[in-house]
């Protein structure tokens, strides 16, 4: 199976159900609900999204974040994260975190739909289009 480190964009597109975007995190997400790959976000994805869903329904917030713990798994944000993330050569901190968070999984790559903030990955990136379409191209 295939795993894949979802940035919090590619989450908040598809709870937010953002315009130009929601099609592509819903495949993915629909690639998970018939076990093509596993996915994995940070805790700081679920405070974030926690965060944006508030701003327009709080009553949402716990829902929202069950819906996405069922069908990912939660990578690790530590001491040892939070260092590696402060020695990095990332040019964003948060972006940083996330990279170093996914690496506490078995992560075959990272999603997301800022490719150049994570241009000193270790693993490969793709965002969610490039990525169904590669998916697409290997059946």
């Amino acid at each position: 199976m295939i795993n894949l480190f979802l940035d919090t964009n590619v989450v908040m597109d598809l709870l937010l159900k953002r315009q130009h975007f929601y099609m592509d995190a819903a495949n993915i997400f629909a690639l998970a609900a018939i076990n093509k790959v596993a996915l994995f976000a940070s805790p700081m994805t679920y405070a974030t999204a926690s965060y944006l869903i508030g701003k327009n329904n709080p009553a949402l917030i716990k829902p929202s974040l069950r819906s996405l713990r069922t069908i990912s798994g939660v990578t690790s944000a530590d001491q040892r994260i939070v260092d590696q993330a402060l020695d990095a050569d990332f040019n964003d901190y948060e972006d940083a975190l996330q990279h170093f968070s996914a690496l506490t999984k078995d992560i075959d790559y990272i999603i997301t739909r800022n490719i150049k903030d994570f241009t000193n990955s270790q693993v490969e990136v793709f965002t969610p289009h490039d990525f169904l379409e590669k998916i697409q191209n290997k059946q």
